[in-house]
């Protein structure tokens, strides 16, 4: 048994498909097929079912998948912490960002991290606050981009940029031709939040807990899309972070986005870290691209 074993295991178990799971692994089908079957015959079990048109693992299989996935992974960190030792602008690095962040910021800042960080592979994912700080203290990501301040043992964080919040109204609300907007313009409308676990819920409800709005109980979207489209069809109002209203986020007539008076409500955008991380230098590097990057916001 050995890791290409295990990695051809974990290919086919993720396709279902030996063609796929083959080309994923750079390899024949006719090889990745024999190495399984000689790593079945040494366990002495069936770890495949095949069938025509049809890939699937026994249950011995699906268990041993679940170790193999983490042998693999760790020895993919071990490979990128001897790496970053000799170069720590290269190899992988787990970056996990909050959807209200994610989508809105990687799109402005993918072609500087390129340019500035071309050894440098971004491995991305999603997560809502704390299953993110979760992930950061077990080793499965090795940053993250979130709201800022975070409260957690072990970690370090610092600043990216700062963004303004606005206020997304139906078109023709009565206020939609003013200039700016203040919340207790609003008393008579709607306020729709995202559901519990995402922070900007919190931040928005902090926002709003001086002005005399009332939440709508009966709908809590689950991400900013899901807001604008209940904005855009009368429901009420909310609150949205500056970016997700710019560029090609920008182009829905049916929702009229209008800024604060001053003092305008802002979050503090960062990363966060674990202190004893290896990978420190690349972490502050991605960092400092995106600090330096022009956002739309700006």
């Amino acid at each position: 048994m050995n890791l290409r074993d295990l990695r051809y295991l974990v290919a086919l178990a993720d396709t279902r498909h030996f063609g796929k799971a083959a080309a994923r692994c750079h390899v024949s089908q006719p090889t990745l097929s024999a190495q399984l079957k000689k790593l079945e015959e040494y366990l002495g079990v069936e770890l495949i079912e095949r069938q025509p048109r049809r890939v699937a693992l026994t249950e011995v299989g699906e268990q041993l998948v679940m170790r193999a996935r983490r042998i693999v992974d760790d020895s993919d960190e071990l490979l990128s912490m001897a790496r970053g030792q000799r170069d720590p602008l290269s190899g992988s690095l787990k970056l996990a960002l909050i959807p209200t962040i994610g989508p809105y910021l990687l799109p402005q800042i993918a072609k500087q991290l390129r340019k500035h960080l071309p050894k440098l592979k971004l491995m991305l994912y999603e997560y809502q606050t704390e299953p993110l700080l979760r992930a950061l203290r077990a080793g499965e990501i090795d940053m993250g981009i979130l709201a800022l301040p975070v409260h957690a043992d072990g970690v370090d964080t610092c600043k990216i940029y700062d963004e303004d919040f606005v206020i997304a109204l139906p078109k023709g609300h009565p206020l939609s031709d003013k200039a700016s907007v203040k919340l207790n313009e609003l008393a008579s409308d709607a306020l729709l939040l995202l559901e519990d676990g995402h922070c900007m819920r919190d931040q928005a409800l902090d926002i709003c807990a001086h002005a005399d709005l009332d939440e709508d109980q009966d709908y809590r979207a689950t991400s900013l899309e899901t807001l604008r489209q209940m904005v855009a069809a009368g429901m009420g109002v909310t609150l949205l972070p500056k970016l997700s209203t710019q560029g090609p986020f920008g182009t829905d007539k049916s929702v009229v986005i209008k800024p604060f008076p001053k003092p305008i409500p802002t979050r503090t955008v960062g990363a966060v870290w674990r202190k004893s991380s290896t990978r420190s230098a690349a972490i502050k590097a991605v960092c400092d691209v995106i600090t330096h990057c022009k956002l739309t916001d700006s």
